[in-house]
């Protein structure tokens, strides 16, 4: 067995790998299926309405994108369903040529309406359908389709990373014709124009899908179809793995399930290592008593210990490093100098928690008691939220911890029916003009979970969003950082770190800080 190291180009990460020598680059071999694990499931098929990786594993082979990153020189971005583009100098008009040919899998051509028509569902969603990437794309002033092959989005303002923006793997492009009989058909039916058309969905058990014969990049997919597996269990999922029902499990697991695939299997199995894009938020619901004040969300956030958490929980789960709202290490992210001075980051814990008690005595709720909102994922969920009940206690607060899965514990937060919540920040790249977006007021990001309003947030994001100057940028984002940290209406526990594991018969799959990307399996291939 060999250990060798990759880079990761601009994403301060590296990737740890444990391959066989007889696995370096090999001709493709076409055919064959690839069962996979997904350790949740989506609770609808939504690519626009959705922040959850389960809705990404489970649709995206299905669907294509109008740009997408290239995970090879990561994060430099390449067209997808777009054959070539232009941007202007003043970046306020992109043009794109769309490829001809392509066609929907229920046999109508792809044409500029349907680019359209989707990113008009993207940045002003009708009533009853749900864009959590509204405030993303609020910049887009209008869309035109000056012919069949060519869409032109027109700018009302700069926004510095747009380009990346239409690399995101949550655009999926849908159907004109599709969203004009309903606008929330993409909730809960699959017609797209990717490497795999929809095979069935069979509830608690699996989602199938089977070689595009007609996809546009030729000789594309590799595989004869896919089958990701619901493997809500951890041990069922290593398991699976180390019986070969599942060959890769593309999310990431612990570092002491690694240890134990890697003790079981020896050189059979793959293990890729990066950080990640992604974090565990602690947030609290503004519009429910005592979470309206701010005293009370202070006090809460400068009892977690995030310092001495982070090296516990190191070693347990997929939790890792300390860090704002921009992934720890990448070019915008706060200086750990800097850190330690905002509310909740303090390395002197004793003190921090003797001034929370004092808070939480001010705002009359000495002896808070209420229930932690939580995911039943058991990697990282689970032990962040043990986590945060015992930090919690040390003040003398009761907590009552509860898990759901998936589909109810996204529904009671969009909801609002939450006292205090685990949330995730899911990123798929590092810009701040995605990073910060979720902490926007919630009448311009439903995504902001806390329903806080608060519109100096809102003006420091559109003013950094103008700046091209990396360095008023950096203030910028400090800036907008300090004031909602001080608000504590949300704010990260800690970043995760990504451990994937695949057997050493998949090919063609990139890693990336991303469990996002790289997810339509076109590219795969089966060595067996």
């Amino acid at each position: 067995m060999t250990l060798w190291i990759r880079g990761l180009a601009g994403a301060a990460a590296a990737a740890f790998v444990l391959i066989g020598a007889d696995a370096q680059a090999q001709q493709p071999k076409r055919g064959g299926t690839l069962n996979f694990a997904i350790s949740a499931e989506t609770p609808h098929y939504d690519c626009h309405g959705s922040d959850t990786y389960a809705t990404l594993h489970f649709a995206a082979p299905f669907y294509s994108t109008l740009m997408r990153f290239n995970l090879s020189k990561f994060p430099a971005v390449e067209g997808d369903l777009a054959e070539s583009w232009t941007v202007a100098p003043d970046l306020m008009t992109y043009t794109f040529k769309i490829r001809s040919g392509v066609k929907f899998h229920d046999g109508q051509p792809l044409t500029s309406a349907d680019v359209k028509a989707t990113y008009e569902r993207l940045r002003n969603p009708p009533q009853g359908v749900i864009s959590t990437r509204k405030a993303t794309f609020s910049d887009i002033g209008s869309i035109e389709t000056p012919d069949p092959q060519t869409v032109v989005f027109k700018m009302k303002a700069v926004n510095a990373a747009m380009m990346e923006h239409f690399a995101s793997p949550w655009n999926c492009i849908y159907s004109a014709k599709v969203l004009a009989e309903d606008p929330n058909a993409p909730r809960a039916k699959i017609n797209g124009t990717g490497p795999f058309i929809f095979g069935e969905h069979v509830k608690g058990s699996h989602v199938s899908g089977k070689r595009n014969e007609a996809y546009f990049r030729k000789g594309l997919p590799y595989l004869d179809g896919f089958r990701g597996v619901f493997m809500l269990q951890a041990a069922a999922m290593l398991n699976a793995l180390q019986g070969g029902q599942v060959l890769a499990e593309f999310r990431g697991i612990s570092p002491a399930e690694r240890d134990r695939l890697v003790q079981a299997m020896g050189d059979k199995i793959r293990i890729e290592e990066s950080s990640w894009t992604l974090n565990l938020l602690v947030l609290f619901n503004t519009e429910k008593k005592p979470f309206d004040d701010v005293r009370v969300r202070r006090a809460l956030l400068m009892a977690i210990d995030r310092w001495g958490g982070s090296q516990g929980l190191s070693r347990i789960s997929t939790l890792r490093s300390v860090g704002g709202v921009i992934r720890p290490g990448s070019p915008f992210a706060t200086p750990e100098a800097e850190l330690v001075k905002l509310p909740g980051f303090s390395k002197d814990i004793k003190a921090s928690r003797e001034q929370a008690k004092k808070l939480l005595a001010e705002a009359g709720v000495p002896n808070l008691t209420f229930t932690l909102h939580n995911r039943n994922l058991a990697m990282p969920y689970t032990p962040a939220g043990i986590f945060l009940v015992d930090q919690w206690r040390q003040i003398g607060v009761n907590v009552e911890h509860k898990q759901f899965d998936t589909a109810p514990y996204l529904a009671g937060m969009s909801s609002g029916n939450f006292e205090v919540a685990i949330d995730f920040s899911n990123l798929f790249m590092d810009d701040s003009s995605l990073g910060l977006a979720k902490y926007l007021s919630f009448d311009r990001a439903p995504e902001n979970r806390s329903r806080s309003v608060d519109r100096e947030l809102d003006g420091l994001y559109d003013k950094h969003l103008r700046e091209r100057d990396p360095k008023k940028r950096r203030e910028m984002i400090q800036a907008f950082e300090k004031r909602l940290f001080e608000q504590g209406y949300q704010q990260p526990i800690l970043w995760w770190h990504r451990i994937v594991p695949t057997h050493k018969a998949v090919m063609g799959w990139k890693m990336s800080p991303s469990h996002n990307l790289g997810q339509d399996l076109a590219e795969v291939w089966l060595n067996q």
